[in-house]
């Protein structure tokens, strides 16, 4: 199998894989990231799963990087608050964009996914008389 290069969706450089520490400093806790080649000029990674090469998503500057972490807070309300299991929560957020369960990665997801999966997540959260304010 052909190694795929990981390009950076903001300025087209390719990705290297470094150590955490590169990106993180003092504040890593061991692991890799993939990180834009021409960073920090181009502020792009995303950080890697444990014990393997793979990417946990895409690459993404520091916009999509804090919404990204603001949908998570979202919607794992839903299956933290019993509202579904953790497998459910993902089955329903796959049915909810029509994705497949292996697309429904909150690290895959633009910035437009993200404010989707936001306010999809806080109605069913609402709906459950989950305040927003205690969501967090």
């Amino acid at each position: 199998m052909k190694k795929q290069t990981i390009r950076c969706p903001y300025c087209g450089s390719p990705a290297i894989l470094k150590d955490a520490s590169y990106v993180y400093g003092n504040n890593s806790f061991g692991g890799k990231v993939y990180v834009c080649n021409r960073y920090p000029d181009c502020d792009s990674y995303v950080g890697v799963h444990q014990g393997s090469l793979l990417p946990k998503g895409s690459l993404a500057g520091p916009v999509l990087r804090k919404k990204r972490v603001q949908a998570h807070r979202v919607f794992d309300q839903l299956w933290k608050r019993g509202i579904f299991s953790r497998q459910d929560a993902y089955r329903w957020l796959a049915d909810k964009f029509c994705l497949e369960i292996r697309q429904a990665h909150i690290g895959k997801f633009s910035d437009y996914m993200c404010d989707q999966l936001i306010q999809e997540a806080s109605t069913v959260l609402q709906n459950n008389h989950i305040p927003l304010g205690m969501a967090g």
